[in-house]
């Protein structure tokens, strides 16, 4: 019966795309290139080959169709482009790719299929592409998933050939030379003679000639940019303080807004009393808005002062008020009819187990986004649309979202997208778009600001659902021969996908996401996902569902990996059945695990694969007067093809030591609906005296080229866990560990 369910809903989803992406749209819909969005504004003189290079005589610009949230993604994409334009780095001026449908993001569309990423059979592969054709078709425009690099790895490279062979091709028609007789470099079309014509000069022709489609790619020995040590196009800046994120922006004529909203997320404000905040400096109005009320003024401050001095009379929360019963609805939901998911039922689980299997539970608790720079938006309202400026991971969306609020169609909506100081999932939401464009539809056509206090970014986040796993097992023998786990957690995807209006078809992924495709051979393995409702609105948080299971599969795989008496280590590579995740364990092995360990210190590892990267991470840790430390922590991924080696290591142990963080330190409690944690001081991260020393290596054995954006964070919590455990023989099974343990 397991079985037969699961197959009915992976085929419903396959059916499902596969219809979308080629019977419902038509083959001309699927194939049909959308149209370029740099033409509609294209001035005299200048040329735009495609929708990421535009040229005329005072420069070149470069569209970053993803937008840049810290991780690097404004440099890397230009410099695929770079790589076959021949720019060199700082040669070309940056923008965010305008809401559009030309920026499908096909990667991260194929990524939601329910296979192995070591399945390449026809149903995973048909599904892959149905799944990327529909995101074609519909224009999917997100910035997620670690899909920047698989994204735009080939279509960049390709719009730079093609942006290069037609400069070539320009050249050749105003010199009536050959165009094979012709070569670029630095930012020209170098003549047979040695002479240097700039893009810039070649443009206004260039502009009239029909891009050069057929292109080649350079080889990869050919390479300046890709795979060598570059610098970021944004760390000076940053390094100075002078880049500009969203929060820094400024419109001519702009005032200020501050909100006051329900901290019972989705629930109204049923009055408010604001007759103190209207007599205070600077205000300019109080107006009410969904959930709470704003306050205008003549600056931030001044806002965020008046809208605490406002008394509201807010609704209870449609959710459980308090965090025992969102535990409570959470242990009910291991039921058949709350099934989503069984997509691995191999061997013969139940026969394997026996009548004295190895049992234990595990909990993971909400979590907040927490970003560094807190939600903020400029908007502006007018007889003829609206503008915005600010940080969105999903424009598109974003249009569809505040449209109605300002009466006008999704295409009169445009973005001015800017550099995020961080999101990790958090500008997936629309919250500071939609309650800026309700302020500035009360003010026609004057630019409201609207920046969120930190508290209200805090309570007013959809933060990382809590979850649960019940896990089973058996070892024979010195050997692991069962593994059964199932895991009860609300569905992000759904939760998500309702806001932004879009539907959310078939089981959630996200609910056993780097559980059910351990690369284990078990025998005898089960893998289950439980969907709860009817708790509070949730969202994407980094890695999404491997942040908590690939924590309950790691750690319950090292509990009968002892009970079995093998090395933790040893045991994993003989059990991993995926070559390039096996040579990630070995490669951990050589670097940390075979390296003589100090007395009084212990190890842990962990391997999760997420987004189709397996990452493996080993901590050391040590005793001091009672408490834990984190000496050491080494981190190698396998991604198929490094781009950016600096990047590279910089987000191997940022991710992971974002993971350790938030595993030690973090949690979202509700009381009376609300969030209790209201800012760092209840909800840290990692403190700077807790980060150990860290080490990374980046492996580029991967049949496919992958991101890293997100795959460092799941297995920092099972290897800091299973250290632990190593050291003082304590298994932690409930995030954040300090609710257990003491850390120096």
């Amino acid at each position: 019966m397991g079985r037969l369910k699961t197959y009915s809903r992976r085929a419903f989803l396959v059916g499902s795309v596969a219809l979308a992406g080629g019977v419902a749209f038509g083959t001309y819909l699927a194939r049909r290139d959308p149209a370029n969005p740099l033409h509609s504004d294209l001035p005299e003189g200048a040329a735009s080959f495609n929708p990421w290079v535009r040229i005329d005589a005072t420069g070149i610009t470069l569209i970053a169709p993803h937008m840049d949230m810290g991780q690097g993604a404004a440099s890397l994409q230009t410099m695929l482009i770079a790589e076959e334009l021949d720019l060199e780095m700082g040669q070309f001026t940056v923008e965010f790719g305008a809401p559009s449908p030309a920026y499908y993001n096909t990667a991260l569309a194929a990524e939601g299929a329910p296979f192995l990423s070591s399945d390449t059979g026809l149903m995973a592969e048909t599904t892959r592409g149905a799944m990327g054709v529909l995101s074609k078709v519909i224009g999917l425009q997100v910035t997620g998933g670690s899909s920047t690099v698989p994204d735009s790895f080939d279509k960049l490279r390709v719009a730079g050939a093609v942006a290069r062979e037609t400069l070539k091709a320009a050249a050749a028609q105003v010199h009536g030379v050959a165009p094979a007789s012709l070569k670029t470099e630095a930012g020209a079309v170098i003549l047979p003679d040695g002479t240097a014509l700039p893009y810039t000069t070649l443009a206004a022709t260039a502009a009239g000639i029909d891009p050069i489609e057929d292109v080649v790619l350079r080889d990869p020995a050919q390479w300046r940019l890709i795979g060598k040590p570059v610098e970021r196009l944004d760390i000076v800046a940053k390094s100075t303080g002078t880049l500009a994120f969203g929060i820094d922006q400024t419109v001519e004529g702009m005032v200020c807004a501050a909100v006051k909203l329900n901290p019972a997320k989705g629930a109204p404000c049923r009055s408010f009393d604001a007759a103190t905040a209207r007599t205070m400096p600077g205000v300019r109005d109080v107006v009410a808005v969904t959930g709470g009320v704003a306050v205008i003024a003549s600056n931030t401050w001044l806002a965020m002062q008046a809208a605490e001095a406002i008394s509201c009379d807010f609704a209870p929360a449609a959710y459980p008020a308090d965090q025992a019963a969102h535990w409570a609805a959470v242990e009910a939901a291991f039921t058949p009819e709350t099934l989503d998911s069984e997509w691995r039922n191999e061997g013969d689980v139940t026969a394997a187990l026996g009548t004295t299997p190895i049992e234990a539970e595990y909990r993971a608790p909400y979590l907040a986004h927490q970003p560094l720079e807190p939600l903020n938006a400029i908007a502006r309202v007018t007889p003829t649309g609206v503008e915005l400026w600010g940080a969105s991971q999903m424009p598109r969306f974003l249009q569809q979202i505040v449209a109605p609020i300002a009466g006008c169609k999704a295409d009169d909506v445009i973005l001015h997208n800017q550099y995020a100081g961080g999101s990790f999932g958090h500008r997936l939401e629309f919250d500071n778009f939609r309650y800026a464009v309700e302020i500035a539809s009360q003010m026609p056509g004057v630019p409201v600001k609207l920046t969120f206090t930190r508290e209200t970014d805090f309570a007013q986040d959809y933060t990382r659902p809590l979850a649960m796993a019940r896990a089973r097992g058996a070892v024979r023998s010195g050997e692991v021969v069962a593994l059964e786990m199932a895991i009860a957690s609300p569905s992000v995807t759904r939760s998500q996908m309702a806001r932004a209006g879009a539907p959310a078809p078939g089981p959630d992924a996200q609910i056993v996401a780097g559980m059910w495709n351990m690369p284990y051979a078990l025998p005898n393995f089960r893998a289950a996902g439980h969907a709860v409702t009817g708790l509070a609105p949730v969202s994407s948080w980094r890695s999404v569902g491997a942040s908590f299971a690939g924590f309950f599969g790691e750690s319950f795989l090292d509990e009968l990996i002892h009970a079995a008496g093998l090395d933790p280590m040893q045991a994993r590579i003989d059990l991993c059945s995926l070559p390039h995740a096996r040579k990630v364990l070995e490669t951990l092995q050589d670097m940390a695990w075979s390296t003589p360990l100090p007395t009084g210190h212990a190890r842990g590892v962990a391997l999760v694969e997420s987004f189709g990267v397996p990452c493996g991470e080993v901590v050391e840790v040590s005793l001091q007067n009672g408490a834990v430390k984190l000496e050491k922590l080494w981190v190698v991924a396998d991604v198929g093809r490094v781009v950016d080696p600096v990047n590279m290591d910089n987000l191997l142990a940022g991710g992971a030591l974002f993971g350790l963080g938030h595993a030690m330190n973090c949690e979202i409690t509700y009381a009376a609906g609300a969030a209790e944690q209201t800012n760092f001081d209840s909800h840290p991260g990692l403190r700077f005296a807790q980060a150990p020393q860290v080490f990374t290596k980046a492996l580029e054995n991967g049949p496919a080229i992958r991101g890293i954006g997100e795959p460092p964070v799941p297995p920092a919590a099972p290897a800091l866990a299973n250290a632990i455990f190593a050291l003082t023989g304590q298994r932690l099974r409930e995030m954040p560990f300090s609710r257990a343990i003491d850390f120096v």
